[in-house]
């Protein structure tokens, strides 16, 4: 029981990065039916412009560990939001009635430039990330908890709480909602089709920053390919929620951080660690499959305006 609650927690913090990631690619699925494969990079950019901010101002200030790591984030949001903002307007602007084959490739194009480019920035070498916060451990019964994993839980949840009231409570978030249901009826109404689409890939960018600031705190290292699995993981749970649906996102990036920390752990544990963290991605990947195979439309579905 001890180690089923400690990979709870484990899967929750993963889970949570997950979810983060996933609301990007539902939004930009909601919004223009796109599947952006570049979204997982945008999370290394993050990672790495953190990173660079937060080692600058931890050996050349004296500033609070704390205020370190929130001016780093706050320098990884906004060149994430330049990124998406550059990928939506000279990358897929001008495919969006191409057949859909056209921008799946451009996205695949897209990531691999944004790799080669990071490369050469940050060099294709392991980046340690900056461990400058105490990372304090509490126990929750015979499990434990650090005071990464509570940010890293706490900071997501106020994210997507965030973002929820960003679409259900704004008037940017009747543009988009309406964008989603028809665009050109949208249009004719006076939304600014344009702004809106751009406007999403900028907030799943920024959602994508923080995200990336969260797995180099959390496993310590950032690398220039560091977006490609977790990228393919999040769009995993996205696809496993159901894509196209805020919730399910939220929803399937719980449940896949869930499913891989007991693989890793549990079921490792229970086989002697023949079947352990090494193959965390398998369990993920089959519970997806299950479920695609039972339902294929996601656990929540995906949401479908009515046509006008």
């Amino acid at each position: 029981m001890d180690i089923f609650l400690q990979q709870i927690i484990n899967g929750l913090t993963l889970g949570s990065v997950y979810a983060m990631v996933a609301l990007g690619y539902t939004m930009v699925y909601g919004i223009i039916q796109l599947i952006n494969f570049a979204h997982g990079e945008v999370v290394m950019i993050g990672a790495m412009v953190a990173f660079t901010v937060i080692s600058w101002l931890a050996a050349n200030t004296a500033l609070p560990p704390l205020a370190i790591v929130l001016i780093g984030t706050g320098a990884a949001i906004p060149v994430c939001m330049l990124v998406g903002y550059a990928l939506e307007r000279f990358a897929y602007r001008r495919l969006r009635h191409a057949p859909r084959l056209a921008p799946l490739i451009t996205a695949i194009g897209a990531s691999i430039v944004l790799q080669q480019v990071a490369m050469m920035i940050w060099s294709r070498n392991p980046l340690a990330f900056p461990q400058i916060i105490p990372n304090r451990v509490f126990h929750v019964a015979e499990a434990t908890i650090t005071m990464v994993q509570i940010a890293i839980i706490v900071t997501s949840i106020l994210m997507m709480a965030g973002l929820t009231l960003i679409v259900y409570h704004t008037r940017l978030g009747v543009a988009m909602r309406a964008t989603s249901q028809n665009a050109h009826i949208a249009g004719l109404m006076g939304v600014d089709i344009d702004r809106v689409i751009a406007a999403t890939f900028m907030l799943g960018a920024a959602l994508a920053a923080v995200a990336g600031v969260m797995v180099g705190t959390y496993y310590g290292i950032a690398h220039y390919t560091m977006g490609s699995l977790l990228g393919l993981k999040a769009f995993s749970a996205a696809v496993l929620g159901g894509i196209g649906n805020l919730a399910g996102a939220m929803l399937g990036g719980m449940l896949l951080g869930i499913v891989e920390a007991l693989g890793a752990g549990y079921i490792g544990d229970l086989t002697n660690n023949v079947f352990g963290s090494n193959y965390q991605d398998v369990f993920a990947f089959l519970v997806l499959i299950a479920v695609l195979v039972f339902r294929p439309s996601g656990l929540l579905g995906e949401r479908v305006g009515d046509r006008a």
